[in-house]
């Protein structure tokens, strides 16, 4: 009788869960007519079935990798690259939910196909995965779509999840988490960034799990050893003065960082990339400075030299710019959370950010090491850069702290492969 009531709870729960998902469509169709990143999504997920069938190879074996969005795809990339460097007799297909996944790596090289993920639906997943046929399923760090899970396990397609991380605070660790827990259930392998996430998965009963570490830590260390020459950000970080590199910044971010520039312009320089880079936001981030500065697109090395700001009003290159900088700032933190740090810390410099890091590991380790700090106003940003200009010692940790954590796509692929 508990047996069946436990069945009873999980179809209740699984109808719910199905149900919520259709509300979702019927949310993200009427959004869509509102706005342009819901009309993407809701157009990218209807297209995705009949992409998937245009563009799939008869014939090929296809392996799955989907991301929720941009920063989930740099976790993956680095074992799509491996992928195809030691397996070419696979072709890769990609997939994002996000628009601000989509639609900047749409035409990424490293996949034979790339598409937005369907809705969750039943029919949606048993679609997608009779045009797809892949002999495996790679899931990066996030994105538990029940319906996809349910139908790879019943065709016996091995499943995976990557750089996972788990905190208490999530479904599968309430009391009406059931159907998430059977979710997890369905991946061959779940590998975790840590202990703490392999000892809640076993406190609800799930084993098959494996600590092998955060494969971002391969990617960042990848970055360095890809970097591009980028002659105008080289000008202008030449001379004496220090260059402090500010990324994925918000408005929040870059009223401080403004003014931090502008009263200190004598001793250092700064290259500020916004998070966005549209003309308003451009704009309104060049009214902010009281110093002379120059616009990445439109300056010439000789130009970049002369100025105290450089803005940068192109996507892609900041990776490669931190490379630059003596500190870096990373953005978000003082909205929903912080961007990357590590894209930072693996060049050997110490990093600054916002309030908003609790979420963000690798933050929390990077100020145990001494690599890294937050800040929550002005003055603290001040002292903090100020201090780390001239503190060698703390960038040398950043980078340690980096290189002692890369590995895990090795390891993965030694069970994989």
């Amino acid at each position: 009788m508990a047996c069946a009531g436990i069945n009873v709870t999980l179809i209740i729960m699984h109808f719910i869960y199905n149900l919520g998902i259709a509300l979702y469509g019927v949310a993200i169709a009427l959004a869509s007519m509102f706005s342009h990143k819901a009309r993407l999504r809701y157009a990218g997920g209807r297209a995705a079935v009949g992409e998937m069938r245009r563009k799939r190879a008869p014939g090929e074996r296809y392996i799955w990798f989907h991301a929720a969005s941009l920063g989930e795809f740099e976790q993956g990339r680095v074992m799509m690259e491996r992928l195809r460097a030691s397996h070419p007799e696979y072709k890769i297909a990609l997939t994002f939910f996000s628009p601000s996944g989509y639609e900047v790596r749409k035409d990424y090289a490293g996949a034979d196909v790339v598409t937005y993920l369907p809705l969750d639906s039943p029919a949606n997943a048993r679609a997608f995965l009779d045009v797809l046929r892949p002999e495996m399923a790679v899931f990066v760090k996030y994105e538990y779509w029940g319906n996809f899970l349910f139908t790879l396990k019943e065709r016996g397609i091995r499943t995976y999840v990557v750089s996972a991380i788990f905190r208490p605070e999530q479904v599968f660790f309430r009391f009406y988490g059931g159907l998430f827990v059977r979710m997890l259930g369905c991946f061959t392998k779940i590998y975790v960034q840590d202990e703490r996430s392999r000892g809640l998965l076993s406190g609800i009963g799930v084993e098959n799990v494996e600590v092998v570490g955060d494969t971002r830590f391969d990617r960042v260390a990848d970055i360095t050893r890809r970097s591009e020459d980028l002659p105008v950000a080289e000008a202008f970080a030449s001379g004496v003065r220090p260059v402090v590199v500010a990324g994925s910044t918000w408005p929040q971010d870059e009223e401080m960082l403004a003014r931090f520039v502008s009263a200190n312009k004598d001793h250092l320089r700064m290259i500020i990339v916004p998070h966005e880079v549209s003309a308003g936001r451009i704009e309104e981030l060049c009214g902010r400075l009281m110093c002379s500065f120059v616009l990445y697109t439109r300056a010439t090395a000789e130009e970049a030299a002369k100025a105290d700001c450089l803005v940068v009003d192109t996507v892609g290159i900041l990776s490669s710019l931190y490379r630059y900088g003596r500190v870096a700032y990373v953005g978000g933190g003082f909205g929903a959370g912080i961007h990357n740090t590590l894209e930072a810390a693996v060049w050997g410099i110490p990093v600054v950010w916002g309030p908003n890091y609790h979420k963000f590991k690798e933050a929390e380790e990077l100020i145990g090491c001494g690599g890294g700090c937050a800040v929550v106003s002005y003055r603290q940003l001040e002292d903090a850069l100020n201090r780390l200009l001239e503190e060698k010692e703390a960038g040398e940790r950043a980078g340690e702290y980096v290189r002692s954590k890369t590995g895990a796509t090795e390891r993965i692929f030694a069970e994989l492969f």
